[in-house]
């Protein structure tokens, strides 16, 4: 299957209010041959759906997101047991798109 417009695919997916673990992750077009499984239901999830779509994953560490859509705040910290820690600052720019009226921080700290 050929892939679509990489465009297409959302760079941020958070839930609304609360916290949540969460993954950074790089898709790109896969070798025809190529499937990655992952470890986790997050990753599961995205790397299952961008499989179908031709593309192949690749983790990039995770943390945790506390949202509080009240407030319009977003805090990224923590990291991943199975994947270790994400870059916070690369996940907050890319949240920041998509959120451009939030205050949106990250820390190192925490799990």
């Amino acid at each position: 299957m050929a892939a679509p417009d990489l465009a297409q695919i959302p760079d941020v997916d958070i839930d609304c209010d609360g916290v949540f673990k969460y993954v950074l992750i790089r898709i790109h077009a896969a070798p025809p041959s190529g499937t990655r499984p992952g470890e986790t239901d997050i990753y599961d999830k995205v790397s299952g759906e961008m499989q179908k779509q031709g593309y192949d994953c690749e983790c990039l560490g995770g943390g945790r997101i506390s949202h509080q859509s009240q407030d319009k705040k977003i805090h990224v910290y923590g990291y991943s047991m199975g994947y270790g820690r994400a870059q916070h600052s690369i996940s907050t720019e890319k949240i920041k798109t998509r959120y451009p009226d939030y205050e949106v921080t990250w820390a190192d700290d925490g799990y």
